[in-house]
C-alpha cells in the first residue's frame, strides 16, 4: 500500500496560499487521473483506489500544518503502511518558483509539517516532492507562506502543473532513484 500525502491547511481561506501547494497538486493529480472523491477518517481527507496495479491512498491531512504528521501516521498504523512506502508533496522556501526537487529523505529543512511528520513517525526516510514557493524578505515567513501567488506566479504553476501529473504517473512506474535522476534536474522553463 502506497500513501501519497499532500500537505497544507484545512478551510476555504488557505485554498489557493502557497503553503496548500501539497493540496493543490495532490488534487490536480487525482482530478485529472479521475480516481474518485475524497472521503474523511482519522482528520483526513483520503482516497484509497488502485493505481497502476497498485493499492494507493491519497491523503490531505485536515489538521494544521504544524500537526500533519499526527494524521499520516494514523494512516500509517491503520492501513499497515510501511515509511518507505510514503511519498508527502509539500512547498518550499529555499527553492524559486517552478522548481521541483525529489529527495527520498532529510531533516525538516524548517518545514512545520515535515518537522511534525518526522517527529510521529520517528524517522526520517520517507520520501517527499518539494515544489519550490520562492522566499520574500519583505515579508515575516508566515504571512509569506500564508499568502496568495501572484498572477507572474500563477503562470509559472500552472505551467508545472503537466510535469507534476507526470512525475505523480512515473512514481507508479520506475523506481524512485530513476525518478530523481530523471526529475530533479528539470525545470519548466527548459
Amino acid at each position: 500500500m502506497l500513501l501519497i500525502v499532500g500537505l497544507g491547511n484545512p478551510g476555504e481561506e488557505y485554498q489557493k496560499t502557497r503553503h496548500n501547494i501539497g493540496f493543490r497538486y495532490l488534487d490536480l493529480f487525482v482530478k485529472e487521473k479521475n480516481l474518485g472523491n475524497f472521503k474523511e477518517k482519522f482528520n483526513g481527507l483520503y482516497l484509497k483506489t488502485t493505481y497502476n496495479n497498485q493499492d494507493v491512498i491519497f491523503l490531505k491531512p485536515l489538521s494544521y500544518m504544524n500537526l500533519s504528521g499526527e494524521v499520516i501516521r494514523k494512516y500509517m498504523d491503520y492501513y499497515k503502511i510501511k515509511i518507505e512506502d510514503i511519498l508527502i508533496i509539500h512547498d518550499d522556501l529555499d527553492m524559486d518558483i517552478g522548481r521541483i526537487k525529489l529527495k527520498g529523505n532529510g531533516s525538516s529543512g524548517g518545514h512545520n509539517g515535515i518537522k511534525n511528520t518526522i517527529e510521529n513517525l520517528k524517522s526520517e526516510n520517507f520520501k517527499r516532492l518539494k515544489i519550490g514557493i520562492s522566499k520574500n524578505k519583505d515579508y515575516d515567513t508566515k504571512d509569506y507562506v500564508l499568502g496568495k501567488f501572484n498572477k507572474e506566479e500563477e503562470e509559472v504553476l500552472n505551467k508545472l502543473e503537466s510535469i507534476i501529473i507526470k512525475l505523480l504517473d512515473d512514481y507508479f512506474k520506475i523506481p524512485f532513484n530513476d525518478l530523481m535522476a530523471r526529475y530533479n534536474r528539470r525545470d519548466i522553463s527548459e
